[in-house]
């Protein structure tokens, strides 16, 4: 049906533009003005009927938006990571990537298709041409320009439209709900973990160099050794994750020069146990010196005295190292009593 089938009385009222005006030309303006060309109406201009089946349309593209965005949701909680579907002619591929994909191109492209559709059958297409104008907005041009927009939300039908609103509101309100599930990519909540290593009592403290477990008699006055927990192979999946925790340093003293009273009551004979990971940004602590008694972090330069409470004398590092109490089992090997009592490495957002 075209618009020259439907009688005057029928047709929407003009905008106020007239169409197809063409100036003559002449000397000082050679070039004529073409015009526009004639409007034409479209179906859903002229019968109400028509402009009903573009709205439900509009809104069952918004609605199965809505239901792949929730799909897109179900499918990051439920379908394993480790699954692998056969998609013709791709074939074989991970499930979980497949399914995020699928659901969230559908929405996304439903909320553009939606929104595509809207403005070519119900929005008006009304062609206007306006006149070049300075940059600096006047006065009665800012008039014109909120007008021009509430204008455009009439013809919009927005307000009128009820169901393209609504269903268009819930889609844009549910797509971002993808991009925060998203955001559980970047890892497993930590809860209490960076708290907590794989010390806890009874542990005995391995030398890392012989995968010995240790005895006084094995740390001399003066040395600096290196050990882990008990258990902790380097074949193991997750070594490196717990070795960032768990890295222990051992130093033996002399009693006499251990200024700090709790690290000579979690010390045995002397032999204090710190951990490794340096508080500034986590670096490994490898330098010591034995007449001072200071350790050094070889990427920032902080300094710790392990003489007393291995607090920080230098650098950039912001709390002290630390200490692990250790004792010695009915076997005479090194052990821990507990885990660390506060978190090791740099201070984080949890630290309490």
């Amino acid at each position: 049906m075209s618009s020259q089938d439907i009688p005057e009385e029928n047709l929407p009222a003009q905008q106020g533009h007239a169409h197809g005006a063409v100036d003559v030309a002449d000397e000082k303006n050679p070039f004529a003005d073409p015009g526009l060309p004639p409007h034409e109406h479209r179906i859903q201009d002229i019968d109400e009927q028509a402009a009903r089946r573009s709205e439900r349309a509009v809104a069952l593209l918004f609605t199965v938006s809505m239901l792949a965005t929730v799909g897109f949701i179900v499918s990051y909680v439920t379908v394993p990571h480790d699954r692998s579907i056969y998609v013709f002619p791709i074939g074989h591929v991970s499930a979980l990537n497949f399914a995020l994909g699928v659901t969230l191109g559908l929405a996304l492209f439903c909320i553009g298709a939606g929104a595509v559709h809207w403005a070519r059958t119900l929005m008006s297409d009304v062609e206007i041409a306006d006149e070049r104008h300075p940059i600096e907005a006047s006065p009665e041009l800012r008039a014109q320009v909120h007008e021009d927009f509430r204008q455009g939300a009439k013809e919009s039908a927005i307000g009128r439209r009820k169901l393209i609103r609504n269903t268009m509101l819930g889609a844009l309100t549910l797509v971002p709900l993808s991009g925060l599930m998203l955001l559980r990519d970047l890892g497993p909540l930590p809860g209490t973990s960076l708290r907590h290593t794989l010390w806890s009592k009874g542990k005995l403290l391995v030398n890392m160099n012989t995968n010995e477990p240790l005895r006084p008699e094995d740390v001399a006055v003066g040395s600096l050794t290196f050990a882990k927990p008990e258990g902790l192979e380097e074949h193991d999946e997750d070594f490196q994750k717990e070795i960032a925790k768990a890295a222990l340093m051992i130093v033996r003293l002399q009693p006499d020069n251990i200024k700090d009273k709790r690290e000579l009551e979690w010390s045995h004979e002397g032999i204090v146990a710190y951990s490794k990971i340096c508080t500034h940004v986590g670096c490994p602590i490898s330098l010591y010196e034995q007449q001072t008694h200071h350790v050094l972090c070889p990427c920032h330069q902080s300094t710790f005295d392990l003489s007393d409470g291995a607090r920080v004398i230098f650098g950039p590092a912001g709390h002290a190292l630390p200490q692990l109490r250790i004792g010695v089992n009915d076997e005479g090997y090194l052990e821990a009593l507990g885990d660390f009592e506060e978190p090791v490495g740099p201070a984080f957002w949890e630290r309490g």
